[in-house]
């Protein structure tokens, strides 16, 4: 038996536990004895091993333990660590296992055993990198529905009424007027011409009574059957179709380098930086295209906010409906269900959707792109606590494809990564597509503006501006990216500002419940 650290478990998993051994105990019609050894142990050896390990270590989570490393050894040395062996005793003679409990034995769920190898050593990498239980790894790469205890999703059905008898011979009787209703006459006539319907339809078309189709279904003309039917978020979504763009001198060198890697089925990471409006999107749209032709799938990912209908709509204008899968929160149930196994199936070979899109089952995965890569929404803040851009890195490596991050202003560390360190190929973008100017930028430092005398929230020049467009009857929009009633207090005279003893970050003064807040440490 594996030992378990018992208070390391969920309040789930610790009652899970004990009615399992008090099930087993109940069935037991006999004494037990429970021994306990405790035996000195010595761990120099450990330590030295985990050391050698995290000398050379580049994660910086594991460089960063070692300061933990050095504690628990400083705290193993003061005081005596130990082992314990747990032995049952019990007699031979007494032993006997009961035949019948009073617990109910309930049959077992339905398993599904639909993974690939593949997501199996990403959940187990999951479990040790983000340290949780490989259960809970794999519960994020199975299909919508099937590990909802309170509701099993299954394929949505309709009653549609089809033709029963012969249809040359159904025409012959209506030519010669053996079906004398008229309204029956119009129902078979409908359907011999526009195919297989439902009674509604049928009902609404003819202007007729769900009567008269149940009397062609009696006389053995047409039956009822069910067809399945899938649920499409897309299906509201008419776009006609556009064509690619002509590629800068700069979007061309990104989409190349980026091509290579894909079709030498090479592992690489890459950093699309450009300035907005610098047709990164594009470039995205060109290299999924490019998989298609090699019959390879790919995978975008978009933060959540980020997932607006513009964003799909260009997606659909270029490949059209049927090849796309859209995965995020916003989905029903039972639309993410049929989405995924649309993906599972092949019959979607592009999946765009937020951060739990990087599981999808997509079949000889071409390309992981990951757009506004900077986005802290790719952090899971519930269990499992991943990060998707880890994940579809470890992802990436597994099926020999690029991975390309997209931003504007992307992750310091990112960029770091990229340009010092050479760990991520750099493709900048520095122009816009279209030769167009940058919006004129200005950074006002609001202190000087109060030593002018100026105690307003509103710069001079900001001011002045908004006045300007008044008078010219224009708009004008500001956007404020605050919670509280005053992001910071301030010291009119030195300049002093109210700091969160934990993290140093200003704190955030709540009006309404007259406190000052920490937004990043929640004191």
């Amino acid at each position: 038996m594996i030992p378990i650290n018992f208070n390391l478990r969920s309040d789930l998993e610790k009652e899970s536990i004990l009615n399992s051994y008090k099930i087993f105990l109940k069935t037991c019609d006999f004494d037990i004895q429970i021994l306990v050894q405790s035996n000195k142990e010595d761990l120099s050896k450990h330590f030295l091993k985990i050391k050698e390990k995290t000398n050379n270590e580049e994660n910086e989570i594991i460089s960063i333990s070692q300061e933990y490393i050095k504690y628990i050894e400083n705290l193993n040395s003061k005081k005596n660590s130990s082992s314990k062996n747990y032995f049952i005793l019990v007699k031979n003679s007494q032993i006997k296992i009961k035949e019948n409990t009073d617990f109910e034995v309930k049959d077992i769920a339905k398993i599904e055993n639909s993974l690939t190898n593949k997501q199996i050593d990403l959940a187990k990498w999951i479990a040790k990198r983000y340290f949780c239980t490989v259960s809970d790894s794999i519960k994020l790469m199975l299909t919508p529905g099937t590990k909802n205890k309170d509701k099993t999703i299954k394929e949505k059905t309709i009653k549609e009424v089809y033709i029963k008898k012969d249809a040359e011979e159904i025409k012959k009787e209506l030519n010669e007027n053996k079906i004398k209703s008229i309204k029956q006459q119009k129902v078979l006539r409908f359907i011999l011409e526009n195919g297989n319907s439902t009674i509604p339809n049928i009902e609404e078309k003819i202007d007729c009574s769900r009567a008269i189709v149940k009397t062609l279904i009696k006389n053995g003309y047409l039956y009822v059957g069910e067809m399945q039917i899938k649920r499409d978020p897309l299906k509201e979504k008419e776009i006609k179709q556009t064509d690619f763009l002509k590629l800068t001198d700069e979007q061309e060198n990104a989409y190349n380098k980026v091509k290579y890697s894909m079709q030498n089925n090479q592992y690489k990471r890459f950093l699309l930086y450009g300035v907005t409006g610098s047709g990164k999107t594009e470039v995205y749209l060109q290299l999924i295209q490019e998989a298609l032709k090699e019959g390879k799938g790919s995978i975008v990912l978009v933060p959540e906010i980020s997932l607006t209908p513009q964003m799909l709509d260009r997606f659909i204008s270029r490949f059209g409906k049927e090849k796309i899968a859209v995965l995020h929160s916003k989905l029903s149930l039972g639309e993410k269900y049929d989405e995924w196994n649309k993906i599972k199936n092949s019959e979607a070979k592009i999946v765009i959707g937020a951060r739990s899109a990087i599981f999808a089952p997509v079949n000889n995965l071409g390309i992981i792109i990951i757009d506004e890569e900077h986005d802290t929404s790719y952090k899971s803040e519930s269990n499992p606590k991943y990060d998707a851009k880890e994940v579809a890195k470890y992802l990436a490596k597994q099926n020999n494809c690029p991975l390309l991050l997209g931003s504007a202003t992307p992750d310091i560390r990112t960029y770091y990564k990229a340009k010092e360190l050479n760990k991520i190929e750099l493709l900048e973008l520095t122009r816009r597509a279209n030769n167009s100017s940058l919006p004129q930028v200005t950074i006002i430092d609001l202190k000087q503006e109060l030593a002018n005398g100026n105690r307003s929230m509103l710069s001079n020049e900001l001011y002045a501006s908004i006045e300007k467009n008044l008078k010219e009857k224009r708009q004008t929009i500001l956007f404020l990216n605050r919670r509280g009633y005053s992001t910071f207090i301030m010291c009119r005279d030195c300049g002093y500002t109210v700091k969160c003893k934990n993290c140093n970050i200003s704190l955030t003064y709540h009006r309404y419940e007259k406190k000052l807040k920490c937004h990043y440490c929640r004191i």
